[in-house]
């Protein structure tokens, strides 16, 4: 019987600590919260992008990526980002896809524009840049001719 019990508590100790690093996780990342407002984006490429992404502006972090799904008609990459409700941005806001560094995940950097009114909320960034795949550019030089080398003799 004192075995039965002693299995009992370690067990609920075992859930307790369970359930505070899921409410610290949550809260960590900011996935938790519903605060803020819906910004929507096309990018041609959302390469490393995923729920929970950084959107960031002069290097803060303003926002997180909230969901990602590929237009049919398209093909391009719709991204639902939650920005700041503190944030509001000026229509011609600009954004692109950036590597964190050189083996990082990518954050999605806004540049606010000058104009007088503000994207509202569930509104449309208008001016994007999608992903560059470094690994992808480095080929391309390596492999191509453009290096001042002549295949004539």
């Amino acid at each position: 019987m004192r075995r039965h019990v002693i299995e009992t508590v370690m067990g609920g100790a075992v859930l307790i600590v369970a359930a505070v690093f899921i409410i610290f996780a949550f809260t960590a990342t900011g996935m938790g919260t519903g605060d803020g407002y819906r910004v929507h984006a096309r990018f041609d490429s959302a390469d490393g992008l995923t729920s929970g992404t950084d959107v960031r502006m002069s290097g803060v972090r303003i926002g997180r990526v909230v969901s990602q799904q590929l237009n049919p008609e398209t093909y391009f990459a719709e991204v639902t980002l939650s920005i700041d409700s503190r944030y509001r941005l000026p229509e011609d806001t600009s954004a692109r896809v950036l590597p964190e560094g050189i083996m990082g995940g990518n954050y999605i950097a806004l540049e606010p524009g000058g104009a007088d009114e503000m994207i509202p909320n569930g509104g449309q960034l208008r001016h994007t840049q999608g992903a560059v795949n470094l690994m992808d550019l480095v080929s391309r030089y390596m492999f191509s001719n453009g290096g001042g080398q002549s295949d004539a003799p």
